[in-house]
């Protein structure tokens, strides 16, 4: 499945792709905003968790996002726990590359994200969790439709200061007829 818009082109992820991947887990200024626990890992650490949880689970889809002007991956996107019974999926958006960041690709990538979980798969319902002090995507999400379904309060432990993980979810029917 490769699917791209104005500024940016997707397409599955692969074992090939670990090493780039490797080094977005491993900065931590990026996993900052996205990752519960700030640890650095060994590449086949890394090798295994891509083997296994990114391309090994039936129930997720990962892709990697690539600036369509120069070819260069800028970071990934995922559908996982894709429950087709119901209907409905986590996603997840890093954008590993920060010399994309504040640019509006992670607004496009979401788009995209959501297109193909809405209109290709027919998802009802994609969810996400975001940490509570990560304001810019919070307010990317609702922008986009997301609504506030509630949160962990007080379970992320980050610079000696407690925060809650936001939990959004956006419906098929609020997408298609705001998005």
């Amino acid at each position: 499945m490769l699917f791209d818009s104005a500024r940016l082109s997707c397409r599955k992820m692969t074992m090939d792709d670990a090493e780039l991947y490797h080094t977005w887990r491993n900065d931590l200024e990026v996993m900052q905003s996205t990752s519960p626990s700030l640890d650095t890992y060994q590449m086949e650490e890394t090798k295994d968790f891509v083997q296994h949880v990114i391309l090994g689970t039936p129930s997720s889809k990962s892709y990697l996002i690539q600036a369509k002007e120069t070819g260069q991956p800028i970071g990934i996107m995922s559908l996982v726990g894709i429950d087709f019974k119901n209907r409905n999926a986590e996603c997840i958006l890093d954008i590993g590359d920060k010399n994309y960041w504040g640019r509006g690709y992670g607004s496009e990538a979401m788009t995209l994200l959501l297109d193909y979980a809405f209109l290709e798969l027919n998802l009802h319902r994609v969810s996400l969790r975001v940490f509570s002090f990560n304001h810019k995507a919070i307010k990317l999400y609702e922008k986009i439709g997301f609504v506030h379904e509630g949160s962990s309060r007080q379970s992320l432990y980050r610079n000696g200061v407690w925060h809650d993980i936001v939990h959004m979810g956006i419906l098929q029917s609020e997408y298609v007829v705001n998005g």
